[in-house]
């Protein structure tokens, strides 16, 4: 990659089934991207050889929360204690139906990834175990 992009995110736009059955232009922007954007980002990305697992977690980490002036993002003293714990090489199908999100609208359904969430924490709690 050239440096032209410094962050990669998600707005993570859920909404109801009902609502993106809709025409198109009608519908609601958007798709369930938090559920996928890590393992899509090592499976396109990282494995492709586009980026590193390390340049990967500081465009999606590090990087958008330094512009917005989070302190979040590192693991220093005086940061918050958000982090996710993966296994990179796991490979796992995506499966609207088992996402978490109110919305299942993914593009993704029934390709294989890899990068698999173990846990999330966010200010120290564990939010997230995978089961």
């Amino acid at each position: 990659m050239d440096g032209t992009l410094d962050v990669i995110i998600t707005d993570h736009a859920p909404h109801a089934a009902e609502e993106k059955a809709l025409p198109f232009e009608k519908a609601p922007n958007g798709i369930v991207g938090l559920e996928t954007s890590l393992a899509l980002g090592i499976t396109e990305l990282v494995e492709k050889g586009i980026l590193t697992l390390p340049e990967l977690i500081e465009k999606m980490s590090t990087t958008p929360a330094r512009l917005l002036g989070l302190p979040r993002g590192t693991l220093e003293v005086g940061t918050e204690a958000d982090l996710v714990l993966f296994s990179a090489a796991e490979e796992w199908t995506v499966y609207p139906e088992k996402l978490h999100s109110k919305s299942k609208n993914t593009p993704y359904a029934g390709r294989k990834v890899h990068g698999r969430v173990k846990y999330t924490i966010v200010n120290g709690e564990v939010v997230y175990v995978d089961r």
